[in-house]
């Protein structure tokens, strides 16, 4: 190694002058990371249209980029350390951005899948090198501000994501569809890997640590072995197996836990330093944002389905209105970082938790409340709500949570921080996934029994005798039932097919069953983002064992607004 190479335990002896030019061009690698977490929830129907793809094939859609970004994400940063930070980010963007490419390009659901995981995976190398690349590049007075401006702009890529896949769905790009969502992160690749190499230092581990690749293979295993049945078991409706995988998913976790103790204590550079579970602060905290990121991803997904499946909104209307939590999550980070955390310290984690909370429940309130006559302006204050909370969250804890370990190992305390963020993304989509359309079977009826007694009236206005209606009414009833129990909420059961020839009675009954749809995914929703609000509840308790004094320090994060006129 080159004596001159920068380490986090040797940072440079000079600043680089072209500090903050690097770090733009890493925070553009970490908002495209992020945005490609959620871009894809609103083009969902657009995907399964064109690709003629099954429902179970969409959810892989979504969760084998978190998956994948999650299981390579410790490895990716092991990987940096030793050959070289800079290395693995350009390599990591490179595999990437041709990986967006193939996405963009997929002419089947298994292509684009598999493009996923690879988008995914070259995440996985890239986004660990960047915590690593901002500590070796910054002076200790600069790195909180940098940390905090890259966990505000990376928490509100997730609702950004929401937005532009709307817009880029509903602009239809060259006629091109939902393809754009993953094209636009070409050029944006591609003039991120020519600047990177330009303008960023290389950096790697003093004392390059031995891959570790019994552990490496563990780690992925079990994180497989847990997401792969959550996220097929309710298509599949539960066999045997998907019971035996959750099983051998712990199993395959202690396994891991025992080998990585045995490593430590023999050969050495262990993927995970289980010391860090020391500090009991950490342990819990870590375990909070874990919960914290299975809440937000429940709540992407059912937020989306909400929209779309339920209220029958465009991609455009549901990434629109999905600015109103982008603007929310902007406040509460600058918010958080500027004023509050560095004043009040674990109490705005807490705060935040609640406030995430109470948006939640407002949320679902007027769900219910309003049903299918839900209108966009009625959702802004909801949205902003919630994500006020989330970036009260979101900007400050990384550096809160850093600062309960020690300096040296910092590094491995962020790789599992963003290890957590993707885990709890993957497992939040699979976890709310089940029990949002569990309750949406269970609680079909609501829905035909709101709207029985206007259908009714409407069809004897048509002229059709009591025992007709009746008919019509049971056969409307297993229409409903069988929606709300289908795999695929966009299918058409066989028991909504055909209506008698009749135009009116078909108007009739589109419109009820529009209507009983909307009121069924209301409540599912409020009933979903209760248990939101049960994990938000144990995420401010798992704040709460932080110390009273954790906070920002003032000092590192003043003329916040002058360093970035800088860049």
């Amino acid at each position: 190694m080159a004596s001159d190479t920068p380490t986090l335990e040797n940072p440079p002896s000079t600043l680089d002058p072209r500090r903050w030019i690097a770090f733009a061009v890493i925070l553009a690698a970490g908002f495209m990371d992020l945005l490609d977490v959620t871009i894809v929830n609103v083009a969902v129907p657009s995907i399964q249209k064109d690709l003629e793809a099954e429902y179970s094939q969409i959810e892989w859609i979504i969760a084998a980029y978190v998956l994948s970004f999650a299981a390579v994400l410790i490895t990716g940063g092991r990987l940096g350390d030793i050959y070289g930070r800079k290395r693995l980010f350009l390599i990591g963007m490179a595999g990437f951005t041709l990986a967006s490419a193939a996405c963009g390009l997929a002419s089947d659901p298994t292509l684009l899948i598999g493009s996923r995981f690879v988008q995914g995976a070259m995440a996985g190398l890239m986004v660990p090198q960047i915590l690593a690349i901002i500590r070796v590049t910054f002076p200790k007075h600069e790195r909180a501000k940098a940390i905090a401006i890259y966990s505000g702009v990376g928490g509100s890529a997730s609702a950004v994501g929401l937005s532009l896949g709307g817009l880029l769905v509903q602009w239809n790009l060259f006629d091109l569809g939902w393809r754009p969502i993953f094209l636009v992160n070409i050029p944006v690749g591609i003039a991120a890997l020519i600047a990177a190499s330009i303008v960023m230092r290389d950096s790697r581990s003093a004392h390059a640590p031995r891959l570790d690749i019994a552990g490496m293979i563990l780690a992925i295993g079990a994180v497989v072995l847990l997401v792969y049945p959550l996220t097929e078991g309710r298509q599949k409706n539960w066999p045997a197996w998907t019971f035996i995988m959750i099983g051998a998913a712990a199993v395959t976790f202690a396994a891991f836990v025992v080998y990585e103790r045995r490593r430590a204590r023999t050969v050495g550079s262990p993927l995970i330093d289980l010391d860090l579970f020391r500090s009991r602060p950490f342990t819990v905290g870590l375990s909070s944002w874990l919960l914290f990121w299975i809440g937000m991803g429940g709540f992407f997904l059912i937020w989306t389905l909400f929209m779309q499946a339920g209220l029958g909104w465009s991609p455009m209307r549901a990434g629109l209105t999905s600015v109103f939590f982008a603007v929310g999550a902007g406040i509460g980070a600058g918010t958080s970082v500027s004023v509050l955390a560095p004043k009040f310290g674990r109490w705005v984690l807490m705060a935040g938790g609640l406030i995430t909370a109470g948006g939640f429940g407002l949320y679902g309130w007027l769900a219910t409340h309003y049903g299918s006559d839900f209108a966009s302006w009625q959702m802004v204050l909801p949205l902003i709500v919630t994500g006020t909370g989330f970036g009260i969250v979101v900007a400050p804890t990384i550096d809160m949570l850093l600062g309960q370990i020690p300096e040296q190992e910092a590094g491995a305390a962020s790789g599992l921080l963003n290890t957590g963020q993707q885990l709890g993304l993957a497992l939040g989509v699979a976890l709310v996934g089940i029990i949002f359309f569990g309750q949406l079977d269970h609680d079909s009826a609501r829905g035909v029994d709101a709207v029985t007694a206007q259908t009714r009236t409407e069809l004897s206005t048509a002229g059709l005798p009591g025992p007709a209606q009746e008919q019509i009414l049971a056969s409307f009833r297993a229409c409903v039932r069988d929606r709300s129990a289908a795999v695929d909420p966009s299918a058409v059961p066989d028991s909504c097919r055909g209506t008698g020839g009749d135009a009116r009675i078909a108007t009739t009954l589109a419109d009820a069953g529009a209507e009983a749809n909307a009121v069924n995914f209301a409540h599912t929703f409020r009933y979903t983002l209760a248990w939101g609000i049960g994990l938000m509840a144990l995420v401010c308790l798992g704040f709460a064992a932080l110390p009273r004094d954790v906070k920002l320090e003032q000092h590192e994060i003043v003329d916040l607004d002058d360093e970035l006129v800088g860049v």
